[in-house]
């Protein structure tokens, strides 16, 4: 049956934007808060802190993975925390591409890996927002070689480099995301996939895409009451039932109408809609636009965007 983690995922089109090695010593702090953007970060060596906003502080040690899917305000600093009057700090670059924060002379105290990545799907927000705000994960060997890979293969100018990248990309996000199992991950599709009951309910959805779901037939493969169901779904995905039926037909049909993979009423029959006058009512009302018009305007878009 389909995976609906790994749905998602793909569907976001994860794009590298940089990645660089970083090492800090003595005192320092980094803010960052740039929207649209996500922050992944794998701890090489020595330990320091992590502080996002609306979250409890983390301290990350070696071996540790973060990854943030919509960059909201963070700090990462040392583990002895500068004055709150005191500036951020400026890394300063070093050979070799790699930047030093805090004491420029000694051996470093910490060595990060860190990068950002953007999403070229257009319902970016949408999907991101079924992930959890924060992944944190100790002890992944294979999310620092995957990070590792990612930083390489971001710095060389090899055959293929955009295809490898968005490849590694998805890997890393499903392993970071698959390694959270069995945490206390806040509300999102991960949540739902842990509830064994929802994650029936889930599958049905990416597998069947095209069927007429209802509450109460989605309750069913749950093997849950109608009422429970839904309760349970909101609280664990963070969206009604209905609300996620409709986010996915959405994403997936711009995505197949980005792709001129069939004209409005294949589409429309693809995600679920009996009549093409119906999909195009839901989707003008979801999006803005007719999906005529916005197959039109992707197209006439795809030339800048190469």
């Amino acid at each position: 049956m389909t995976d609906p983690l790994a749905e998602v995922v793909t569907l976001l089109q994860p794009q590298a934007r940089f990645s660089k090695v970083v090492n800090g010593a003595g005192s320092w702090r980094v803010r960052r808060s740039e929207s649209g953007q996500t922050f992944y970060c794998a701890i090489l060596e020595g330990s320091s802190l992590l502080m996002a906003d609306g979250l409890d502080t983390i301290e990350l040690s070696q071996g540790d993975f973060v990854l943030i899917p919509a960059t909201h305000g963070f700090t990462m600093s040392s583990l002895t925390p500068m004055s709150t009057g005191d500036a951020d700090t400026e890394p300063v670059a070093l050979l070799h591409g790699e930047f030093r924060l805090g004491t420029q002379s000694g051996p470093p105290e910490v060595i990060l890996l860190v990068g950002h990545c953007t999403f070229a799907s257009p319902d970016a927000a949408l999907l991101v927002s079924l992930l959890p705000q924060l992944l944190h994960v100790r002890g992944e060997s294979r999310l620092t070689t995957l990070v590792q890979l990612v930083s390489e293969e971001s710095r060389a100018q090899r055959p293929a480099r955009d295809v490898i990248l968005a490849h590694l990309l998805e890997v890393l996000f499903i392993e970071a995301l698959r390694s959270m199992a069995g945490s206390s991950a806040s509300p999102g599709l991960l949540r739902g996939l842990m509830d064994e009951r929802l994650a029936i309910a889930l599958r049905c959805i990416h597998a069947n895409i095209n069927q007429p779901w209802t509450v109460a037939q989605l309750a069913k493969e749950a093997a849950l009451s109608r009422s429970s169901f839904f309760e349970r779904f909101h609280c664990a995905v963070g969206v009604s039932p209905m609300q996620y039926l409709l986010t996915w037909r959405m994403a997936l049909a711009k995505q197949l109408l980005m792709h001129k993979t069939g004209n409005v009423a294949e589409v429309a029959e693809r995600v679920g809609y009996g009549s093409a006058s119906a999909f195009s009512v839901a989707f003008t009302r979801h999006v803005g636009i007719p999906p005529a018009h916005f197959a039109r305007a992707s197209l006439q878009a795809q030339p800048l965007a190469e």
